[in-house]
């Protein structure tokens, strides 16, 4: 790099750089081409629709099963409050994050924009929350999907390691063989898990009744207990994790920012109507399978729109199609989150936070390692617990703790620059993303109330890794890496303006 001079010195003539400082330099830019051209990955892949489908992918699955727990924690008065505002708090983070992801379109995502906004312990903070929610989540999906094929009779398999081993296998397959057949793969099954929870609805509208919303026993011992809250106020707190399971992992978007077609347009626009997509899916599919057959019969099921549909009868052929369509919301959900992990590590260690080998491409410009590694923990895990709830409260746990960075991230760039270019602008600026930021605390102490043992297994996990960046990693971050380019910018800015 060709050494400046300060304006504030007199003015001497600068010495001549020497040959020496320049083969330096030259070997240094040389060695930092070589380093980003084996960390590549392949640009223009998606447009908007695309990502679109990427996002709604990311959280299908949630309105098939695991929402519906929340009736037992709060009642339909307490899930539907729940539900409600964290609605708010997640269209308050997407706008939110369609600000900063127009500001730094990379595969960072919520790492980069803490970056820059929270320096090097903030962005490792906001990674690695999201490493959990994007490794967790797979594996606890996995053992959904064992079940769902062990309930269907598929092929005659039951629930276990080869079925878990064949979901791994087979679409970190289709991720290696390219993004673009990825996504696309990603969107068709998208499409049908939608077009099966629609008509989901208009069957099981069809036998709505209001009274069947409040039917769960009121505990009458519970503060402000009734018939829409049987559990009392608190009942709505702990709701909160379920409440976030119709819109949990659309934050994801912005992490295929660099894979993406014009990602300052389309990245806002994909996460609005992901977004919109998700709220109406929410509001359509608890009221019509609360209402079908009563929120006390759906509450601990394990396939409740299934169950909303045909009660303890046999089989319908409407409830036999939500059944296979759930199992393909589940693989939509399973094969979006994988890709989503898979871009967060290549960007922490493309910066050096994570060993720096996992951020290799292939020939077809696929992060190999990212892909593989956290899928062999995830089937790990899947085949060595079996324990699919606790996994997915752990992701909860990691997600709202993700949250609350990326919503502070946005607040201190507003307030530090002002100034920083925005081709896209959040509507309410800092008052949305304090919304989310205070939702986003709330449903991070409701994890608590819900699993404590998750909760304090993911802190375990934290611990661990904050060690390992304390130690060594943070000694050892790659400038040349984009997200680091970035934040080493307005650094430079700031010493400008305090010179």
């Amino acid at each position: 790099m060709a050494d400046s001079t300060d304006s504030r010195t007199p003015p001497v003539p600068a010495a001549p750089a020497s040959p020496d400082a320049d083969a330096a330099a030259a070997a240094d830019a040389a060695a930092d081409a070589g380093y980003l051209r084996r960390r590549t990955l392949r640009r223009g892949s998606a447009g908007w629709l695309l990502l679109t489908g990427l996002g709604v992918a990311y959280v299908v699955s949630g309105d098939f099963s695991g929402w519906n727990i929340g009736l037992a924690e709060g009642g339909f008065g307490g899930l539907a409050i729940a539900t409600l505002l964290m609605g708010v708090m997640y269209a308050c983070l997407v706008f939110s994050l369609a600000e900063l992801s127009a500001i730094l379109p990379t595969a960072g995502g919520g790492y980069g924009f803490a970056r820059r906004a929270l320096g090097t312990w903030g962005g490792f903070l906001t990674g690695t929350a999201i490493l959990i929610e994007y490794i967790l989540a797979p594996a606890a999906i996995s053992i959904f999907i064992g079940q769902y094929v062990e309930s269907l009779n598929l092929f005659g398999l039951t629930a276990g390691w080869p079925v878990y081993l064949a979901c791994f296998a087979v679409f970190i397959g289709i991720h290696l063989w390219g993004v673009g057949e990825a996504l696309r793969f990603s969107l068709i099954v998208t499409a049908i898990a939608v077009a099966a929870l629609l008509i989901f609805a208009a069957g099981a509208f069809t036998e709505f009744s209001a009274d069947g919303l409040n039917d769960i026993p009121v505990d009458k011992d519970a503060l402000g207990a009734n018939s829409w809250l049987p559990f009392g106020l608190l009942g709505i707190w702990a709701a909160f994790p379920f409440g976030m399971w119709f819109f949990l992992g659309v934050e994801g978007v912005p992490l295929a920012a660099e894979e993406a077609k014009d990602p300052v347009r389309s990245m806002p626009r994909a996460l609005a109507i992901s977004m919109a997509v998700l709220a109406l899916l929410a509001l359509i599919t608890f009221f019509a399978a609360t209402g079908a057959r009563g929120s006390a019969a759906v509450q601990d099921a394990g396939n409740p729109l299934v169950v909303a549909l045909q009660g303890d009868g046999d089989p319908t052929p409407l409830s036999r199609f939500v059944n296979y369509a759930g199992l393909a919301g589940l693989v939509a959900s399973f094969f979006s989150l994988i890709y989503a992990g898979s871009r967060q590590l290549f960007a922490l260690s493309r910066a050096g936070y994570l060993p720096r080998f996992l951020s290799l491409t292939s020939r077809r410009k696929a992060p190999y390692l990212g892909l593989l590694i956290p899928g062999a923990i995830g089937f790990a895990l899947a085949a060595g617990t079996g324990d699919g709830a606790r996994m997915l409260n752990i992701a909860v746990f990691g997600a709202t703790i993700s949250y609350a960075l990326m919503a502070l991230s946005h607040i201190v760039l507003r307030r530090r620059e002002p100034g920083l270019h925005r081709p896209y602008r959040t509507p309410g600026g800092v008052l949305t993303s304090s919304v989310a930021l205070a939702l986003a605390l709330s449903a991070l102490v409701a994890t608590f109330l819900v699993d404590k043992d998750a909760a304090f297994i993911a802190l375990g996990v934290y611990v661990v890794a904050l060690a390992y960046f304390a130690f060594y990693s943070r000694h050892r971050l790659v400038a040349a890496a984009p997200e680091e380019e970035f934040a080493a910018l307005a650094e430079a800015e700031a010493e400008l303006e305090r010179d």
